[in-house]
C-alpha cells in the first residue's frame, strides 16, 4: 500500500515536456492571480471611513482589520509552502483561492465588526497559499534568461489589482453612493474561477526546452540533483536571511502606502471621490514599467546589489516626500517615483536572488519563508500607523518611519555575498 502510494506521488511529479511558449501561459494565469489578490486587499482601503461609521471604529481598529488579515496571510506562508512541495503546488493554490473567494463574498455579508474580522482573517489564510507555490512553479517554468523579467510581469498583477481595487471602491462607493459591501461581492466569483483554471491548465512539474540537450539523434533530459532541506537550514543561510530582512523593510513601507494612502489623501490632502482612487493608483501604474525595466536590466547584468543600492534610496526619499510635501504636483511626482522604484520594482529582483540561493527541492518552502518574513511587516504597518495617527493626529510620522526602515534594510542587504552561493549541509 505504502509503495503504491509512493509510486503515485512520484508519477505526479514526473516532469512534463513543454514548449518554449508554455511559460507565457504560466505568466498570464499567475498575473491574474496577483491582480485578484491585490484588488481584494485594496477594495477595503478607500471605504475605511464608511466602515468606521457603520461599525463605530477608530483608526487603530481600522488598521487592525488589515493587520489581522496579514497576520493569517503571513503565518500560513511556510506551512502552505511545505505542503506545496510535498503534495502539489497547484493543488494548494486552487484550494486557497476557493477559500479566499468564498470568504470575500461572506465579508460583504458581515453584520458586525467581529464577524467581519473573522472573514478577513480567513481570506488572508486563503491568500497565504499563493506566494511560495506560485513562484516555485513560475521559477521552474520560465527560461533562466527571462526569469526576473517573467516574475516582473507576474508582479505587475499586483499593480493592476491595486489600481482596480482602489478605483472600483472609489467609483461604486465614494462616487455612486453604493453600499461598501458591493465591491466584495463583485470580487468573489472571478477569484474562485482563477483558482480552478490554475489547477486545470498548468503542470505541476515541467521540462523546459533549455533543460534538454541534443546528443546525436537523441534528446536527453539534463538531470539536476534535487535536494530538500529543512526550514531551519533555510534560516541558517546568510544570503537568504539578509534578503528576508530587506524584504521586511521594503514591504513595511509598501503596506503603509497601500493601507493608508487613500485615507491620507482624503483627510490630510483634501482629495475627494474617484480622484482618491485615481491618485492612489499612480503608485501601482508607475510600478509596471519600472519593474519590467529593472527586471530586464537585472537579467542582463545579474548584479543584485547595484539595483538595491539604486532603487531603495529613491524609494526612501519618495515615501518621505509623500508625507512631507503639500503641493499636489510634487505629491504626484513622489507617488510616481515610489511606484517606479518601490516594493513592486524591487521584489522580482529579490525573488530571483532567493531562487539562486535556495535548494531546488525546497524552493517553494524557501520562497514562502522569504514572504513570511516580509509579510510580517504587513501585520505591524497598518496597526502601528493607525495607532500613531490616533496618538499624534497625523499619518506623517508613519510614513517617515517607513522611509527609515528602508535605509535599515539596505544596510543589512549590503552584507550579502552576491557571487557566493552558500551550500546547504
Amino acid at each position: 500500500m505504502e509503495q503504491a502510494k509512493k509510486e503515485a506521488i512520484d508519477e505526479r511529479y514526473r516532469p512534463t515536456e513543454v514548449s518554449d511558449k508554455y511559460w507565457w501561459k504560466v505568466v498570464t494565469l499567475f498575473t491574474l492571480g496577483w491582480a485578484l489578490m491585490y484588488a481584494d486587499r485594496t477594495i477595503l482601503n478607500p471605504i475605511m471611513p464608511q466602515l468606521a461609521l457603520e461599525f463605530n471604529l477608530n483608526n487603530s481598529q481600522l488598521g487592525l482589520i488589515n493587520s489581522v488579515f496579514f497576520l493569517t496571510y503571513a503565518v500560513t506562508q511556510i506551512p502552505f509552502g511545505v505542503l506545496g512541495d510535498k503534495y502539489g503546488r497547484k493543488l494548494v493554490i486552487a484550494i486557497g483561492f476557493i477559500l479566499f473567494g468564498t470568504m470575500t463574498l461572506l465579508s460583504g455579508l458581515a453584520s458586525g465588526f467581529g464577524i467581519f474580522m473573522i472573514y478577513r482573517a480567513l481570506t488572508g489564510a486563503g491568500q497565504g497559499t499563493y506566494y511560495g507555490p506560485q513562484y516555485a512553479l513560475s521559477t521552474e517554468s520560465i527560461p533562466l534568461r527571462n526569469r526576473t523579467f517573467g516574475n516582473a510581469i507576474i508582479n505587475s498583477g499586483m499593480a493592476l489589482g491595486t489600481s482596480a481595487g482602489y478605483i472600483l471602491s472609489s467609483k461604486l462607493v465614494l462616487e455612486n453612493g453604493e453600499h461598501w459591501s458591493l465591491p466584495f461581492f463583485i470580487m468573489s466569483i472571478p477569484t474562485i474561477l482563477i483558482g480552478i483554471l490554475i489547477f486545470t491548465l498548468l503542470k505541476e512539474k515541467v521540462t523546459r526546452p533549455e533543460d534538454r540537450k541534443v546528443s546525436g539523434t537523441k534528446e536527453i533530459v539534463k538531470e539536476e540533483k534535487v535536494k530538500k532541506v529543512s526550514i531551519a537550514q533555510i534560516f541558517k543561510n546568510r544570503n537568504l536571511v539578509l534578503t528576508f530582512i530587506m524584504c521586511f523593510c521594503s514591504l513595511y513601507g509598501f503596506f503603509v502606502v497601500l493601507t493608508w494612502l487613500p485615507q491620507f489623501l482624503q483627510v490630510e490632502r483634501g482629495f475627494e471621490g474617484t480622484s482618491v482612487g485615481f491618485i492612489a493608483s499612480l503608485v501601482p501604474w508607475a510600478s509596471i514599467p519600472g519593474a519590467i525595466l529593472f527586471a530586464r536590466l537585472s537579467d542582463r547584468f545579474k548584479r543584485t546589489k547595484i539595483f538595491v543600492y539604486t532603487l531603495v534610496p529613491i524609494a526612501m526619499l519618495s515615501i518621505f516626500s509623500i508625507a512631507f510635501v503639500t503641493d499636489r504636483t510634487l505629491l504626484i511626482v513622489a507617488l510616481v517615483l515610489y511606484g517606479l522604484t518601490g516594493k513592486l520594482a524591487l521584489d522580482p529582483i529579490l525573488v530571483s536572488f532567493v531562487a539562486k540561493n535556495s535548494p531546488k527541492g525546497s524552493l517553494s518552502t524557501a520562497l514562502s519563508a522569504y514572504n513570511f518574513v516580509g509579510m510580517s511587516s504587513s501585520i505591524l504597518a497598518p496597526y502601528v500607523t493607525g495607532w500613531i495617527t490616533d496618538t499624534v493626529g497625523s499619518m506623517q510620522i508613519g510614513f517617515y518611519l517607513s522611509a527609515g526602515l528602508l535605509l535599515v534594510g539596505m544596510i543589512f542587504f549590503s552584507f550579502t555575498k552576491e557571487n557566493e552561493v552558500e551550500a546547504f549541509a
